[in-house]
């Protein structure tokens, strides 16, 4: 059994892999109850599929912070580490399909002069 955290966006999630049926639960609720896209489900459960390993381990999340697709992010960034520390042989497949790099994209900040990080006020002539 192994804990193991992962980040995207504001979003950290920490989670303990374990022996088991393939049971995800997020935050000690069904991943079905939790997420209420199924996108979202779909992209915790990328590496999973990739490794045909989703009937073999129980997955207990703890996450917090961000948006509903930053912790899914977050969670899909734990659990593919969390399998390579299970198995070191995961890594070349999961590693290819850009699973264990942590997606550096982050909200722009806000700019003096400036409504947003880009939008600019309406500009007037006369």
């Amino acid at each position: 059994m192994s804990t193991i955290s992962g980040r995207r966006k504001e979003a950290t999630a920490v989670v303990k892999l374990s022996k088991g049926k393939g049971i995800v639960t997020v935050n000690k609720k069904s991943i079905d109850d939790y997420f209420g896209r199924d996108v979202a489900k779909m992209i915790i459960r990328q590496p999973l599929v990739l490794t045909k390993l989703e009937a073999n381990y129980d997955i207990d999340v703890k996450v917090n912070g961000g948006g509903s697709f930053g912790q899914a992010g977050a969670i899909r960034l734990a659990i593919s580490k969390a399998l390579v520390a299970e198995n070191p042989d995961l890594r070349a497949d999961l590693k290819k399909a850009g699973y264990l790099t942590r997606d550096s994209r982050v909200k722009e900040r806000k700019k003096v002069g400036l409504k947003k990080a880009r939008k600019s006020p309406q500009f007037s002539k006369r």
